[in-house]
């Protein structure tokens, strides 16, 4: 059978860190959840916190399951310089699709487990696990003040996938990494909306990110504190000193993807043209509407020369879009 050495060596050339730990439940986790969806911290995000006796649960996701392997894949590049006209600001995690290079690599260290007799199963941004839970247990994070899973060396610029084998991959749980946030509170200051309700607790009713995804009206100081960005945010990482080092070594990458985005394109685009481009993100129902509500929201913070490219979404009096292009004109 593969050791986790020679399953790592085959996705180096990807860029892909593993670790490896005998499968365990994820008990405080899974405890956490539970307090917290009762006191409604999740609003109505369902996820891996919908189900957390499956979700913290990885030795029932595979029959027989022995090993934990987890994956981190560094996403971190820098932005460009912003383009000229309505723009909108994008979250490193979402410029590009990381999570089909997890899905991929991790699928060859998969087929590879199959073809030795084993039994194995890739979960990348599913709701049948928590990755950070993952990422904790094989030893290559800790789960910060942010909430984020922060690897030393490579900060919380993360994309996390996890494989559950009945391979026996690992003798023991490698040492935990040490929780290193120590007496540092630059995320809960720097929030603009006060979100990081205590050190590493999130009220979803009040994060930026959830807002963007969200199928209700964000509250107007929601609106004003997202500025331009039109899905997720970045402040809690971008603050953080685990980051920076993987900046400054990063500096001369090339960037990736897209960092802004065309607010005419979310605006005028044909909904599948639009759907089609950006189906690596998260959109509420798959309705592009979502994606243009931000879009005006993001153009009411901006220039006042561009606003007008509002007006047609009040005449048409769209429940979803009305409300934010009123706002953009105001």
């Amino acid at each position: 059978m593969a050791t986790v050495q020679e399953l790592a060596a085959r996705v180096r050339d990807s860029r892909i860190v593993l670790g490896a730990a005998p499968v365990a439940p994820y008990e405080a986790a899974e405890e956490a959840i539970r307090r917290r969806r009762e006191a409604g911290l999740f609003a109505d995000m369902r996820f891996t916190m919908h189900q957390p006796e499956r979700s913290c649960h990885p030795e029932r996701l595979v029959r027989g399951a022995r090993s934990v392997v987890s994956a981190l894949l560094p996403v971190w590049r820098p932005a460009p310089p912003r383009p000229d006209g309505p723009v909108g600001r994008m979250p490193v995690y979402a410029r590009t699709d990381p999570y089909d290079r997890l899905r991929t690599g991790l699928g060859r260290l998969r087929d590879a487990l199959r073809a030795e007799g084993a039994r194995a199963a890739v979960f990348v941004d599913a709701n049948h696990h928590v990755d950070r839970e993952g990422a904790r247990l094989t030893g290559l994070a800790f789960s910060a003040r942010n909430t984020m899973a922060i690897a030393p060396g490579l900060g919380s610029f993360v994309a996390i996938g996890t494989l559950v084998t009945d391979a026996e991959l690992a003798d023991e749980a490698p040492a935990p990494v040490r929780e290193g946030c120590g007496s540092c509170t630059r995320c809960l200051d720097a929030c603009p909306t006060d979100a990081l309700i205590e050190p590493g607790v999130l009220d979803a009713r009040r994060c930026l990110s959830y807002w963007t995804q969200s199928r209700h009206e964000a509250p107007a100081d929601v609106a004003d504190a997202l500025e331009d960005r039109v899905y997720g945010c970045d402040i809690c990482q971008e603050v953080c000193p685990y980051n920076a080092g993987p900046a400054r070594r990063g500096v001369d990458l090339e960037p990736e993807g897209e960092a802004w985005v065309s607010l005419v394109d979310w605006l005028e685009l044909p909904d599948d043209e639009l759907l089609r481009r950006y189906g690596r993100l998260y959109v509420p129902d798959r309705d592009p509407r979502y994606l243009r509500r931000n879009a005006l929201i993001a153009l009411g913070n901006g220039p006042e020369e561009h606003r007008q490219l509002a007006r047609p979404f009040v005449d048409a009096g769209d429940p979803i879009l009305a409300p934010a292009a009123r706002r953009a004109l105001r």
